[in-house]
């Protein structure tokens, strides 16, 4: 009788199922996933749908790109490519994600889907174009939760090419991180995927015909990547068709770039992108920037990859772009008529996050003169990692805030006995703590002007280290003001100013310190000890704080058990080694940091 009702059960039930694995051939036609009691969500998708190229020829390979915007994440998906009109499956697919498999909608992976339910934020496959002379778009279901869900995201419409007699190479991205990950097995593309992800990084982008076939700027100067992985390097080719073959390559957390400008500043330069995306694929990118600001990042039309990979940390893609090189913004380079070849050249590198870049820092050199990119030369590169101005920034912040700070507010809190003789109606202690708090709040304004006479201004995308320096230099201009309408000691309402003062001090201290190590951290990317030195500063100062304050308790508690002379003057000569010794180790720290910053 169970077995019966169960079976009843079975029939009679409406069929419900998650499609985890993405076996999803219900939804071929309608692109809609059956999941019970739900319906599209009609809102703006998170989500978009592109193209490496927006024209075709029957049989090319063009890679479709998903990819998740605002922090959004996807766990299920259905790609197909329609025609336009008609409405009709066309062409196959290709799945070189691991996270995807091919589908059968009526023909043999004419859909892509999703293996499992894992979040994702970006996926990529390559499209096989059919025989038919039909525009074509591609269409998209995107799932974010069993109840929410997107049907029909679209990509821009794919042409026909007036040049229909071959297919152009894909723009294949990065399957693996490792040089010998084996490619997908298609007859259609597997010789091609096995070509880009068998060769070693090391042997493909190389130095020779330097000077002789290609334009090359490298950091050190003359390095070769395919003998050492500690190399930046750019070549550029000038095409006979007019284009350009681009190879770079770098060690670098996220992304490394080149870019061509007017002049050895950022701003209004076209610059081409090759970074690791949010799945930890490479990819190359088109932009333009404007400022100091983030790049915007262009459409990719007429580029054409031969090489995207990331191994052994270090980032190489090799390419070529019949795109012309603008130094105008997007919306007027149709009213350009430049077409100058001779620009500035800028390369930079730095991290990403989620797959987009962030803020490279003083990681970038340019050429030390405009280049003429229709002819071969080897290019001289000037180093821009850490100016002049930036370097007297950093000494000016060490120095206020290792010594004269750290020195000044020691006085006021631990040297009161030694230093209470008084100079000019005040204890000594108190016009040093004046003295040296002054030099500090002097060399913070300056080294704060200094940062902003280097960067012209405030950037958009502002480094967590300019945030906490703009905040430090607030509360420092802050703290004498509070000082000089300090009332008397006498006061009842003296405790508040006492209290204040010194957390607002203390505030100021932690960060300026932590800041200290993210301006290190900027500037120390090639010396690799200057963090580790500041760290031992750090500990440094943290053990004396604690020997300090143990002399200060027991001083106190001494001075309360006997009202002798001697006794007073036996504290205050321990107080005094305690400052020779803090003084000379923190001098120690100090000048070793300085001659780092001097050799960076």
């Amino acid at each position: 009788m169970t077995i019966i009702s169960f079976l009843i059960f079975g029939l009679l039930a409406t069929p419900v199922a998650s499609y985890s694995n993405g076996l999803v051939y219900t939804a071929c036609d309608t692109m809609i996933p059956n999941h019970r009691n739900t319906s599209a969500d009609t809102t703006e998708p998170p989500y978009t749908v592109s193209a490496s190229n927006y024209s075709y020829s029957p049989g090319d390979q063009i890679t479709v790109s998903l990819e998740a915007k605002n922090g959004s994440v996807f766990k299920g998906l259905l790609l197909q490519a329609r025609s336009v009109p008609g409405n009709e499956i066309v062409g196959h697919f290709i799945a070189i994600d691991p996270n995807t498999q091919g589908l059968t909608c009526g023909s043999n992976n004419s859909s892509i889907s999703q293996k499992t339910s894992s979040n994702k934020t970006y996926i990529s496959a390559l499209w096989v174009a059919p025989a038919s002379h039909a525009s074509v778009l591609f269409r998209a279901t995107f799932v974010q939760t069993r109840s929410t869900f997107w049907v029909g995201v679209e990509s821009p419409v794919l042409t026909v090419s007036e040049n229909s007699h071959g297919g152009n190479p894909p723009l294949i991205p990065s399957t693996s991180s490792s040089p010998n990950a084996t490619a997908p097995s298609s007859t259609a593309t597997s010789a091609t995927l096995a070509t880009l992800t068998s060769i070693s990084p090391s042997t493909h982008i190389t130095r020779d015909t330097c000077g002789i076939q290609k334009i090359c700027l490298s950091s050190p100067s003359d390095c070769d990547p395919s003998k050492t992985t500690n190399c930046h390097f750019m070549s550029s080719t000038k095409m006979i068709d007019g284009g350009y073959r681009f190879e770079i390559s770098g060690p670098a957390a996220g992304y490394v770039a080149f870019g061509f400008s007017d002049d050895q500043i950022m701003g209004n330069d076209d610059i081409y992108i090759c970074g690791v995306n949010a799945a930890g694929q490479v990819h190359i990118q088109h932009a333009f920037a404007e400022g100091r600001s983030r790049p915007q990042i262009l459409t990719l039309t007429n580029v054409e990859a031969s090489l995207m990979s990331y191994s052994g940390g270090v980032i190489q893609c090799a390419f070529s772009s019949r795109n012309q090189i603008s130094t105008q913004r997007p919306t007027l380079q149709s009213q350009s008529s430049n077409s100058s070849d001779v620009y500035y050249v800028l390369f930079c590198y730095g991290s990403s996050l989620n797959g987009v870049i962030q803020f490279h820092g003083p990681s970038v050199f340019t050429s030390d003169s405009k280049v003429n990119l229709s002819s071969v030369s080897n290019v001289t590169h000037v180093e821009h990692g850490v100016s002049a101005m930036i370097k007297a920034h950093g000494a000016l912040m060490l120095i206020a805030w290792m010594t004269t700070g750290s020195l000044g507010m020691g006085l006021a809190r631990y040297f009161k006995v030694a230093a209470q003789k008084p100079v000019f109606g005040k204890a000594l202690w108190f016009q040093g703590h004046q003295a040296l708090m002054a030099v500090t709040v002097v060399a913070t304004i300056v080294a704060f002007i200094l940062s902003f006479v280097q960067v012209k201004g405030w950037a958009h995308d502002a480094s967590t280290h300019a945030i906490i320096g703009c905040i430090v230099m607030g509360l420092t201009f802050i703290q004498p003001f509070v000082a000089f309408f300090r009332p008397s000691p006498q006061s009842s309402k003296r405790f508040i100013f006492n209290w204040s003062h010194r957390i607002n001090a203390f505030v100021i201290k932690i960060l300026a310190v932590a800041n200290l190590f993210l301006g290190l951290q900027l500037i120390d990317h090639k010396l690799g000890w200057m963090v580790k030195v500041m760290g031992g500063f750090t500990g440094w100062w943290a053990l004396f704080l604690l020997v300090l304050e143990i002399n200060a308790n027991l001083g106190q508690k001494e001075m309360k058990k006997s009202t002798s002379k001697g006794d007073t003057q036996a504290s205050a000569k321990y107080e005094m080694y305690l400052l020779v010794i803090y003084l000379c180790g923190n001098l120690a720290f100090l000048i070793t940091l300085l001659v780092g910053i001097s050799q960076s």
